[in-house]
């Protein structure tokens, strides 16, 4: 990702839509013009790659909306949810093209036929994320390729962080699947509360050989937030009169923190290996 120079660094006013429209469209022709969404030949006319013959319906079949391709012929007409579903669409889309054969009749090219998906999806995302992240409070399109809204400043690392290797991969992917809902645009406070209450539940499975890296009063602490404030096994007793959307982001990020570092902290005292069978 390149530097921002000085109107864009001075500036507190993001993308508008238009503008976000604007550098989108000449960043995917710039993809298009080094195929990697497909090819042009004298001869044998447009190649499209995945999409097939008929790009339009490939776009309205996985995307259940009408009059989005072509992308730069349309997007002017494009909502923010369309450009967000076609940048989604893309990713999955995009590869690099690696290998092929020059034409030159009339000075047609190169055709391709060796590419790879992995670094073409890197450096979409990179271009991507380059525009979303000025786009008002900040987007950012994912590795598993869903546009989701920027972390708070100061919690990037922590949500791209990974597990020490002994949580094992099912804890991973459990913590991922939350912060990837907790993180969605339309993401509901059911849905956050959701999110919440996984990153409890992995702690809880934990909690077992915490008892024996923590104080008793720091591993009660843990697990009291949750059970207090009706995040876990609900009841009259529990405390319901707080800003629930201010409560929720506060108890997420509290929550992967705290399962980072008490994964650590179970390495540091040999208790680290997960057994997800007894969940």
């Amino acid at each position: 990702m390149g530097r921002k120079y000085y109107s864009v660094r001075k500036s507190t006013n993001g993308l508008t839509l238009d503008g976000l429209k604007g550098i989108f469209g000449a960043v995917f022709r710039q993809f298009e013009e080094n195929q990697y969404f497909g090819s042009h030949c004298v001869d044998q006319g447009w190649s499209p790659g995945s999409t097939g013959s008929k790009p339009e319906i490939y776009f309205l079949r996985h995307l259940r909306k009408p009059d989005l391709w072509p992308v730069v012929e349309k997007l002017e007409s494009y909502t923010e949810d369309d450009l967000f579903d076609v940048i989604e669409l893309l990713y999955d889309l995009v590869s690099k093209p690696l290998d092929g054969n020059y034409h030159s009749w009339q000075n047609c090219g190169m055709h391709y036929s060796t590419f790879n998906q992995p670094s073409g999806r890197a450096e979409f995302r990179s271009e991507m994320n380059e525009i979303l992240l000025d786009y008002k409070d900040g987007f950012e399109l994912a590795e598993n390729g869903e546009i989701v809204e920027k972390g708070d400043k100061g919690v990037e690392t922590l949500l791209s962080a990974k597990l020490p290797r002994s949580a094992g991969p099912d804890v991973q992917q459990r913590l991922d699947e939350a912060i990837a809902i907790f993180r969605r645009r339309h993401a509901t406070l059911t849905d956050r509360h959701n999110a919440v209450k996984m990153l409890a539940d992995i702690l809880e499975e934990f909690r077992p050989r915490l008892k024996n890296a923590l104080t008793k009063r720091d591993e009660a602490d843990l697990f009291n937030i949750a059970n207090n404030f009706e995040i876990r096994h609900r009841n009259e007793k529990q405390k319901k009169q707080y800003d629930k959307a201010l409560w929720l982001s506060w108890m997420f990020y509290f929550y992967v923190a705290t399962l980072h570092f008490a994964i650590r902290r179970l390495e540091q005292v040999g208790l680290a290996e997960h057994d997800s069978s007894n969940r």
